[in-house]
């Protein structure tokens, strides 16, 4: 081996790969992840087994579900399955109360794999709603669990995306709560709350508000608890290699967040996606993901990066 080439190997070996120790599934993914292998491993009466909607924002973690048994589908599917005698999942997202009025309708075995969150969220948005409160939800309108959300209470709420939607839709002339998807920026929905706290404040002069506005932080602290450790990460290597499904709201909030931090960062889906020029000059290479990204396939972008002789782990 010649002298440049001995001199870029040991380049390479100085290089370090890291899988970011706080990366992997939150709780409410893991629980409905563990309900589907359940269902699909003690299935005695060998029943066919779907979930309603992606099962998670992952297309890996799908593919290695769909594997071992588990079908995607959709609601116009409900009656075809149902004279299967199949069971349904419903996912961590939640479902409106329709859909499992729908699915006793047809007498279709439903397993309720919603995260106890969204459910708990569900449940405090329909109280205040029977109690007159108009209703505002920091989120995006056609995520699934804004849908469900909404259908707890006949769509009856208005759904702001940022601060400037706020300002432009929210008109506080009756008793209002402001919740939010649990997926969602909490500087954003912060800036939210301060935006309508301070309308209240000047509409009454001064007075007493707290019978007139109420927030209720329902982010996920699982979530918005990582923010600071990925600032952290994204600091302390050189490049940073974001797995994420491309529909992961948590996903892209968390990529944006990071940038802030560290410029040299790739968001890829596929352990296919990276390039070799990427890590030029490299000596620290971190790999993360989001709360929807399986630790097994974190390990899988770090095996390839060792195989396509990108960088040699130590």
């Amino acid at each position: 081996m010649s002298m440049p080439d001995l001199l870029q190997k040991a380049d390479r070996e100085r290089m370090k790969i890291r899988i970011d120790e706080t990366a992997g599934f939150c709780f409410g993914v893991v629980r409905t992840i563990n309900i589907a292998e359940d269902r699909l491993k003690s299935n005695e009466k060998k029943r066919n087994t779907y979930v309603l909607g992606s099962i998670i924002h992952n297309p890996k973690e799908i593919d290695r579900l769909e594997n071992e048994g588990l079908s995607t589908i959709t609601h116009e599917d409900f009656e075809r399955i149902a004279s299967e005698g199949a069971e349904l999942i419903v996912r961590a997202h939640g479902e409106p109360p329709s859909t499992f009025q729908r699915a006793d309708n047809l007498g279709l075995d439903l397993v309720d794999a919603t995260c106890p969150l969204v459910t708990g969220l569900q449940n405090r948005v329909k109280r205040f709603y029977d109690k007159g409160f108009q209703i505002v939800i920091y989120g995006k309108a056609n995520h699934p669990e804004v849908i469900g959300i909404r259908g707890t209470i006949a769509d009856d709420c208005i759904i702001v995306s940022g601060v400037e939607e706020a300002k432009d839709k929210v008109t506080l002339d009756k008793q209002t709560v402001l919740f939010s998807q649990t997926t969602m920026e909490k500087p954003v929905y912060k800036e939210i709350k301060e935006l309508l706290s301070k309308r209240v404040s000047e509409l009454v002069e001064g007075g007493d508000t707290k019978d007139l506005f109420h927030a209720k932080n329902t982010l996920c602290k699982e979530v918005w608890g990582r923010e600071q450790k990925v600032l952290e990460f994204a600091r302390e290597n050189d490049i940073v290699i974001f797995v994420a499904g491309r529909n992961s709201s948590n996903g892209k909030s968390l990529f944006k967040h990071m940038q802030s931090e560290n410029q040299n960062m790739h968001y890829i889906e596929d352990a296919q996606e990276m390039q070799q020029s990427w890590f030029e000059g490299v000596q620290n290479v971190g790999i993360t993901g989001a709360t929807s990204t399986p630790l097994w396939y974190l390990k899988k972008v770090k095996d390839r990066i060792v195989e396509i002789n990108l960088l040699i782990s130590p």
